[in-house]
């Protein structure tokens, strides 16, 4: 019998047998811990003097984490976009966020580079209507646990392109949008195939 029929048939007990059924359903009726959660989200919003705004999703899976992200108010071109390290978006400029996320302390790089941040994830580009669309599939990053958890940190768009070598953060110019890394309890969504960017990236 599935644990699902046992404790219907445990609250249909007879009067008369609810003390010694209880017990034996307490008994029987394994308990189980609840999985952590291994979906987290970043809502973005704009810094001072921008309209930028948007969300990133992170869905951890066996070996890879997959990410999605979704903006608009952009500047058509492309756009450095990184995690940081602190997970703070209140300044105006969304300067209290300190560096990139950089646990195995690499160089900057470009996220499929055999050097990098854990926190660069390149560029994302917008088209003329300001929306930005970036998908990738990644191994160096996780949701639960472990030195490269995203929870807590903090999802940066830049102004400018990120140039994937300039030390230590591509060149990419101020901040447009800040969003802390949380945990959620529902799945990412499936980017479309309209995405600017999507593969399956690996680093050290």
């Amino acid at each position: 019998m599935s644990k699902r029929l046992w404790r219907i048939a445990c609250r249909l007990a007879l009067p008369g047998l609810l003390v010694a059924t209880g017990t034996l359903c307490a008994q029987t009726v394994p308990r189980t811990d609840r999985r952590p959660a291994r979906n987290a989200i970043a809502i973005l919003r704009p810094t001072k003097g921008t309209n930028v705004k948007g969300t990133v999703h992170f869905h951890e899976s066996r070996h890879n984490t997959h990410i999605f992200a979704n903006l608009t108010g952009l500047p058509p071109g492309r756009h450095g976009i990184h995690i940081h390290e602190i997970g703070d978006c209140s300044a105006p400029d969304a300067g209290n966020d300190g560096g990139h996320f950089n646990p195995q302390v690499h160089k900057h790089g470009a996220p499929d580079a055999s050097d990098h941040h854990a926190g660069d994830l390149g560029n994302i580009e917008a088209d003329a209507q300001g929306r930005g669309r970036l998908d990738w599939t990644v191994d160096f990053l996780t949701v639960w646990g472990g030195p490269n958890s995203v929870i807590g940190k903090t999802v940066i768009v830049h102004a400018q392109q990120d140039d994937l070598q300039s030390q230590p953060d591509g060149n990419s110019g101020s901040r447009l949008a800040c969003g802390k890394v949380q945990l959620k309890t529902k799945p990412s969504r499936k980017g479309s195939n309209r995405s600017a960017k999507t593969g399956v990236l690996s680093g050290s």
